[in-house]
């Protein structure tokens, strides 16, 4: 019989937000697993450099018996109902390339029927989800817009498109949520090809990736890597930030500024690039510097219907729309 200082109630809600979250299944378990063992674990007692050597059923069967404790504790009754445990573990191992010994992990009985009873209603949709998994998982992400499963993954080189194309799409009728669409912004066309591998040899899911029209070379790096199911979007028009409608551009801008005097015969050089023009901008009405972020979440408290929208980008959502594991997809140059 193992000791334990009981998690708290934080400390279970914690563990099983992390443990659902969108994450290779053998690094997110681990690093619970682990961390559960060592700050609660009073008997036996063990090391971090003897977890890390422990077998993977072991390791689980601790931790499983440390957060179903701390329920009891916690004064809730633990059922003999795992229907919750099989719908994570097909969710991951038909998302994720698992091993034997990872499966290890996942085939574990911690008992989150119980552990659902913590969760309020102001809880991240991947808690939200795990709330729905007594009913059937596809119907409750349709009807009830709660991102998981997931169906596909986009990979964008930064923080506007991440922020941007879920609202898009929602103007193009395709809504990412709806759909188990998971986009992640990777910081660079550079970190764009690490992520994509990383991604391509772990899941078994397709992959979206757009990349700026400059980064020709770093597609060069990943052609070889693509799955008949992935797809690539080069942008034609340079950034992102180039295919938002210049009069989407300027709404945000007379939003942005405000009272100050706007912009009927603001100049935009097409040969700067509009990052350069709106850094332009803001540099000589003397505002706070331009940030992208920033300028993207005001974009997106502007867009009103399908006129702000162009072309590229409708292409861009339908693409995403149709990369899926059962087409072959075509990539586009």
């Amino acid at each position: 019989m193992i000791k334990i200082k009981p998690l708290t109630k934080e400390q279970i809600i914690i563990s099983v937000d992390r443990l659902t979250r969108f994450k290779d299944p053998e690094v997110k378990y681990l690093r619970v697993f682990s961390d559960i063992l060592i700050n609660n674990l009073i008997t036996p007692k063990f090391k971090k450099s003897q977890l890390s050597e422990m077998d993977y059923s072991e390791l689980k069967d601790f931790a499983e018996q440390a957060i179903n404790l701390s329920l009891i504790q916690l004064g809730l009754n633990l059922e003999e109902d795992y229907l919750i445990n099989q719908q994570l573990y097909e969710y991951e191992t038909k998302t994720f390339k698992v091993d034997n010994n990872t499966q290890k992990l996942l085939k574990n009985k911690i008992n989150y029927k119980a552990c659902l009873e913590l969760l309020g209603e102001d809880i991240p949709i991947n808690l939200k989800w795990l709330k729905s998994l007594t009913a059937p998982v596809q119907h409750n992400r349709e009807q009830n817009y709660l991102h998981f499963p997931l169906e596909k993954v986009v990979i964008s080189e930064g923080i506007t498109e991440e922020i941007l194309l879920p609202e898009f799409a929602k103007l193009c009728n395709y809504n990412f949520d709806q759909n188990g669409v998971h986009i992640l912004s990777a910081g660079g066309k550079n970190q764009v090809v690490k992520l994509f591998y990383q991604l391509s040899e772990k899941l078994r899911i397709p992959i979206f990736v757009l990349l700026d029209k400059d980064a020709q070379d770093n597609f060069n790096e990943i052609k070889h890597r693509l799955r008949s199911f992935d797809t690539v979007h080069i942008l034609e028009c340079g950034e992102f930030e180039d295919a938002l409608p210049l009069s989407l551009i300027k709404k945000t801008l007379a939003y942005d500024l405000k009272n100050i005097s706007i912009l009927e015969n603001e100049i935009f050089n097409p040969e700067l690039g509009m990052v350069k023009n709106l850094e332009e901008i803001f540099r000589h009405r003397g505002l706070h510097e331009f940030k992208k972020s920033e300028f993207a979440l005001n974009v997106r408290k502007n867009l009103a219907d399908a006129s702000d929208i162009s072309p590229e980008i409708a292409e861009i959502i339908r693409k995403i729309k149709n990369t899926n594991k059962k087409l072959k997809d075509i990539v586009d140059i």
